[in-house]
């Protein structure tokens, strides 16, 4: 059986990062993806979540509107929210990234975003 994920597309937030309580880094952003369908461009967008020195690294390195390439496995979750209402959820746990362009190539401002 195999769980692979291969994205390239634009983070969509600078990632957050959190540590715990035995200093693990957790980095967690979102990363959209575009295909055009019948003439249209389609962005589909991606939870992205790295863990310990990838998670400092990104969020070192990556913000807003970086081009990065990721490898990883897909995780299904639930939840259920303030109002009790059951949440389904679906992450990308990065094993790797690499930044396609680099820090100085991401966009300034959100108006230079292209999505």
């Amino acid at each position: 059986m195999i769980n692979r994920v291969t994205l390239v597309g634009r983070v969509g937030q600078d990632p957050m990062v959190k540590y715990t309580g035995d200093g693990l880094a957790i980095a967690n952003t979102s990363l959209a993806t575009s295909q055009k369908v019948k003439g249209q461009e389609e962005t589909q967008w991606h939870r992205l979540v790295f863990f310990g020195k990838l998670a400092e690294i990104v969020s070192e390195y990556v913000v807003k509107g970086t081009l990065i390439y990721v490898e990883g496995t897909i995780k299904y979750g639930k939840y259920t929210d303030k109002e009790g209402f059951e949440k389904n959820t679906v992450d990308i746990i990065c094993s790797s990234m690499t930044m396609l362009g680099g820090k100085s190539q991401a966009p300034k401002d959100e108006e230079d975003v292209p999505f």
